[in-house]
């Protein structure tokens, strides 16, 4: 029987050294010649079972170093509620919402609630304009938004499959034509350089895992004159029934988008429950 892969990986990688694999005995009679063919079979999977293993081994190594010079820029501590223990300017980054919230996206009081009827208004939209929704979900903004700029594009962007499968179906059913789907990942949303004219971040940048390296991604996809905008539930009101880490205080906001490279260009309080922070690039 071939040993388990996981196992032996687990074992390589601890030890740091490769396995030596038994000698056969060269004196093995005759009559034993199957029992010898048996056990060569068996020592010849094992050593490629650990040529196989080992650049594995290497991979994970040189990805593990890499996201430690990342996380230079992070701090690591208490996990709280709803929190993943990593920091960013001294901020808790939030735990992701996944799939099961699409329900809570789609909410059909979401509305009444947020006015998001107006906060698309106050985008500056116009029927050219490139736009990226930045963890698009359920594509709630994404599929509104493409309705004002028939002439232009909707990259909707997320990192997780079954957001990307329900904005397929979405696009499908709705029969759009604006709409592009773009699976990104944690550090890009893997978007061309220099093509889009506003970024908008809506109840997501308090989720990014690499907020930092994000951002960088994003200023190289602005055109020259390009924004991002952040709509973040208002963490100076402790009335709104948020988790406190799935709001934002627009000093921290300010703090961390000033610390990579973006300046304020408007700030809106017009929303019910939420702020309205729009950023350029500084000049």
């Amino acid at each position: 029987m071939i040993p388990n892969r996981d196992k032996l990986h687990k074992s390589a990688c601890l030890s740091g050294r490769q396995a030596t694999p038994l000698q056969l005995n060269s004196s093995t009679t005759v009559g034993s010649k199957i029992y010898v063919h048996d056990s060569l079979m068996k020592q010849i999977c094992i050593i490629l079972v650990v040529a196989m293993v080992f650049p594995a081994c290497n991979t994970a190594q040189e990805k593990n170093k890499a996201l430690t010079a990342t996380d230079t820029v992070y701090t690591y501590g208490r996990k709280t509620a709803g929190g993943t223990g990593k920091y960013y300017m001294g901020r808790e980054i939030a735990h992701m919402i996944g799939p099961g919230g699409i329900s809570w996206l789609e909410r059909d009081d979401r509305q009444q609630e947020e006015n998001t009827k107006l906060a698309i208004e106050k985008m500056e939209l116009q029927p050219t304009s490139v736009v990226a929704d930045i963890g698009a979900g359920s594509g709630y903004y994404s599929f509104k938004i493409a309705q004002k700029v028939l002439r232009g594009k909707v990259y909707a962007v997320d990192v997780q499959p079954e957001m990307i499968a329900f904005l397929q179906k979405q696009k499908a059913t709705l029969k759009d034509s604006v709409v592009e789907i773009v699976k990104g990942d944690s550090v890009s949303p893997h978007l061309p350089d220099h093509s889009i004219d506003l970024a908008i971040m809506v109840d997501v940048y308090h989720e990014l895992e690499y907020p930092h390296e994000l951002l960088q991604s994003l200023k190289k996809a602005l055109k020259p004159n390009g924004k991002i905008l952040l709509i973040e539930y208002r963490g100076e009101d402790p009335g709104i029934p948020i988790k406190p880490l799935h709001k934002m205080t627009a000093a921290q906001a300010d703090k961390e988008m000033e610390a990579n490279g973006f300046t304020l260009y408007s700030k809106g309080e017009f929303l019910p429950i939420h702020h309205f922070l729009m950023y350029e690039v500084k000049q």
